[in-house]
């Protein structure tokens, strides 16, 4: 039990950093590369920075407006820290912001 909570726990970190990258990246004097950054450093921060080596950034549709996805995927030890992983693959979106 204990371990699927911090899988969960590690889970939910990286997802909430792609979110929040994703936002980054959508606001209008920021781009994809400081959402990236912006994931990286949260989940160094939080967690652990070898988790944040896979993430990726691209330009979506969001309900017919322009947005961004931001994806972290990470190998997170399922049965203790030598056992085996499984894989993890989060996304977080956002709207770009209208120009004023």
């Amino acid at each position: 039990i204990l371990q699927v909570a911090l899988v969960m726990q590690v889970r939910n970190t990286l997802a909430a950093a792609a979110s929040e990258g994703a936002r980054v990246a959508v606001t209008a004097d920021r781009g994809p590369a400081d959402g990236v950054a912006a994931t990286r450093e949260q989940i160094g921060d939080a967690i652990a920075g070898r988790y944040a080596e896979d993430v990726s950034v691209r330009a979506v549709s969001i309900d017919g407006a322009p947005g961004i996805e931001v994806t972290v995927r990470a190998r997170v030890p399922a049965l203790g820290l030598g056992g085996p992983s499984i894989e993890v693959e989060v996304a977080g979106r956002a709207v770009e912001e209208p120009e004023r």
